[in-house]
């Protein structure tokens, strides 16, 4: 568990589903502290050890965000340990047991302070969410960080051979209203994130051609 930021926690545990390699063999959790409240993002937590240490960081009620449907992780165990509701894409319902601690993420929309964004054209279930109070934007793998002379950060796609027509002509332009948020901070759950002027690094990721992890 590392503070990130004053009000952002940070913490990695081991992807459960992740090819061999370096990059992406963890993956990024968050807490945000807004206010007298706690948003969790994302949340994998594997042992007691790992509960104990989120324990002394949430503090008031809880609110927990999923971005992206294969992130639903630990998100039922959080809801119940913190009283918590789980936001995120009507997807995720197929991930939990029960949906009785369930909330749908509309694009706009969501708990109080915090909203979430449609991207992808077709439209993806991943949708980032801007967590106002923190000026804090998260995203599940649109947009992650790569270290070095690539960073710091990139738009993921998924294909060794992407179509850069399709990406420049469709897939950037779907992200209008998330660089219009304007965030300091981009925080991503594969690699480094932004601490400062994310706004405009999401802007430079946006201007450089897609990016493909080739698998070690």
């Amino acid at each position: 568990m590392e503070r990130f930021a004053s009000d952002i926690w940070r913490w990695t545990a081991r992807h459960p589903e992740w090819h061999p390699g370096t990059w992406g063999a963890e993956v990024a959790c968050f807490a945000l502290r807004d206010g007298a409240r706690t948003l969790l993002v994302d949340p994998l937590v594997l042992d007691a050890a790992g509960w104990e240490r989120l324990d002394g960081v949430v503090s008031g009620s809880v609110t927990i965000l999923i971005t992206i449907p294969y992130h639903v992780r630990s998100a039922e165990v959080a809801a119940a340990r913190y009283r918590a509701q789980i936001w995120g894409h009507p997807a995720c319902t197929k991930r939990l047991r029960s949906t009785s601690a369930f909330r749908e993420l509309e694009p706009g929309g969501g708990p109080k302070g915090a909203r979430g964004f449609r991207i992808g054209n077709p439209r993806r279930q991943e949708m980032p969410v801007l967590i106002e109070g923190c000026s804090a934007l998260v995203f599940g793998d649109a947009v992650v960080g790569v270290p070095g002379r690539e960073g710091p950060l990139r738009v993921w796609v998924f294909s060794a051979e992407p179509d850069e027509r399709w990406y420049r002509g469709r897939l950037v332009p779907s992200f209008g209203e998330v660089t219009e948020a304007a965030p300091e901070r981009v925080l991503v759950t594969h690699g480094p994130s932004v601490a400062k002027g994310g706004a405009k690094e999401l802007r430079r990721a946006l201007e450089r051609p897609s990016w493909y992890h080739r698998p070690a």
